[in-house]
């Protein structure tokens, strides 16, 4: 009998970053390397593994922008020409590093990377890749479940129960659409919780959540089984906290897997190292990281020693034991103390998989294959778990979230806390909209469905993560501008009863996500 399950739970999302008018957008880069670096080598993980027989269980949440940018046709041809440009400096590569035994290996392995990833998204899976998610699922190895419609930092909102339960609301219905069934899990933008929204949830028809792990220790009768079984909220819905010593292992930038001297390094690329006027024709803005990178992350250094391939593989095994290990302890730790096998709730960015962490997908596909040889640890879903147990302690979780400090620092704080009673009056102008004209049709009805449209964008909680790290801080404040813009366009339109059919449809081809949306979701 197994000492424990191990809930091993993948959030994929990305802002919604659609461009029309401008190709060369660097931010729209964010999806392409997201579906190179990580969606498309995960679904080759996946398929391995099935191929083999080896038995995964994943719960997968895919946020609502992020699909609605996977299901683009504009999107996804442009993905198409993206990889045929790294394709040309892949051939490229090859040839100018021809001889060189350190780097010629690499520039091979780029571009098999990459002439995988075009195979891949326009042969296997016709440009639209959620299918590849959805045949997994329906094979029963992966759990999708969704998260709020425009990962807005739910926390924040929590006056404006209206606008949380649009956001909770609009992202099921989404994920409705895209995968043909319900979601009965939510990812909790940021894992940020306060008292109450599983109210909104179960209406909804969701049954479990994630949180933070302190929602869970810092309740004030204390959890009977920690971290290690889910908790009920007096409502019923289950909340599975995450488990700190998993999450220290990935996330820890000291002592974390990624950061080992030997993996690959992120940001040495040789969009900074070759000659402008050869990587120029694969760059959007200036000098900026074309994805081939050649070195190591060796140290705390800029005396970077080449990738060796064959020690980053040495070290992903390795990695793959020590987690297997260090979770086993803590399941053996445990026994005696719970009334039932502990859970394991092991919660990432799934992008981390590849994208920031190079050899992710491949310690992923080595922790499973690793994991099939152990009977004392099985990969279940959160669903899962509940069937097997339904009743625990029943407990009001407490406000938290996975940011720095448990609480809202990262999405408040003095470089960006002007957005929101900018955003917090679009949001009580909406549902003034939604009351005033509580069941408009045609034109009008168009209008108010955009303008939810505008204000739930707006509310992204990237973008104020953005502001807070200090990177393309001129992209997030425009995005934020030009959604609570456009909202107040309609807004003062639909005030002097002069909505313009020109503009609006301008307006939807530009933003066009929720084709679902209704307005009327606001009137609560």
């Amino acid at each position: 009998m197994e000492k424990g399950y191990l809930a091993f739970v993948l959030h994929a999302h990305l802002p919604f970053v659609r461009h029309p008018e401008n190709e060369n957008l660097l931010e729209e880069l964010w999806l392409y390397e997201a579906i190179s670096e990580t969606y498309l080598p995960l679904l080759r993980v996946f398929t391995r593994l099935e191929k083999d027989g080896i038995p995964f269980k994943f719960t997968l949440s895919v946020s609502p922008s992020l699909a609605a940018m996977l299901e683009d046709e504009l999107l996804q041809d442009r993905y198409v020409r993206h990889v045929d440009r790294l394709l040309e400096l892949a051939d490229r590569e090859v040839r100018r590093t021809g001889g060189d035994a350190r780097f010629h290996p690499l520039a091979l392995m780029y571009r098999d990377l990459y002439e995988a990833a075009k195979r891949d998204f326009t042969e296997v899976y016709g440009k639209k890749i959620l299918r590849g998610f959805m045949f997994f699922m329906q094979k029963g190895h992966l759990e999708l479940i969704t998260t709020a419609a425009t990962h807005a930092f739910l926390p924040l909102y929590e006056m404006y129960p209206e606008n949380v339960r649009t956001q909770v609301r609009a992202a099921v219905q989404s994920h409705c659409r895209v995968f043909g069934k319900t979601p009965k899990g939510f990812f909790l933008p940021e894992l940020g919780y306060y008292p109450g929204l599983e109210n909104i949830l179960k209406e909804a028809g969701i049954n479990y959540f994630f949180a933070a792990a302190p929602a869970v220790l810092f309740i004030p009768e204390g959890p009977r089984r920690g971290t290690f079984a889910p908790v009920f909220c007096p409502n019923g819905l289950a909340a599975f906290a995450r488990d700190t010593a998993s999450a220290h292992a990935l996330w820890s930038a000291r002592d974390g897997y990624p950061g080992d001297f030997s993996y690959r390094d992120f940001y040495r690329d040789i969009g900074f190292d070759l000659p402008l006027d050869y990587v120029s024709p694969y760059l959007r803005a200036g000098r900026g990281a074309t994805g081939f990178k050649y070195y190591a992350i060796t140290g705390q250094t800029d005396q970077k020693a080449p990738y060796d391939i064959a020690a980053a593989k040495k070290k992903i095994a390795e990695h793959a034991d020590n987690f297997i290990y260090s979770r086993l302890l803590q399941m053996q730790r445990l026994c005696g103390k719970l009334d039932r096998p502990p859970i394991i709730v092991s919660p990432y960015d799934a992008e981390l998989f590849g994208h920031w962490w190079f050899e992710g997908p491949e310690w992923i596909e080595t922790l499973c294959r690793k994991l099939a040889e152990t009977r004392d640890i099985k990969m279940v879903f959160p669903q899962e778990y509940l069937a097997k147990y339904p009743s625990g302690q029943t407990a009001q979780p407490v406000f938290s979230s996975w940011g720095n400090k448990g609480y809202s620092e990262v999405w408040l704080d003095g470089s960006n806390d002007w957005i929101y009673r900018h955003i917090h009056k679009a949001v009580e102008r909406m549902g003034e909209l939604a009351r005033r004209y509580p069941d408009e049709r045609g034109l009008r009805e168009r209008a108010l469905n955009h303008a939810a449209r505008e204000v739930l964008l707006s509310q992204a909680s990237d973008w104020p993560f953005i502001m807070h790290a200090g990177t393309t801080v001129p992209y997030a404040v425009r995005r934020i501008t030009e959604h609570l813009s456009n909202f107040t366009r309609i807004y003062d339109s639909m005030s002097s009863g002069t909505v313009s059919t020109e503009w609006l449809t301008a307006f939807e081809k530009l933003n066009n996500i929720f084709p679902e949306m209704d307005y009327r979701m606001f009137q609560e």
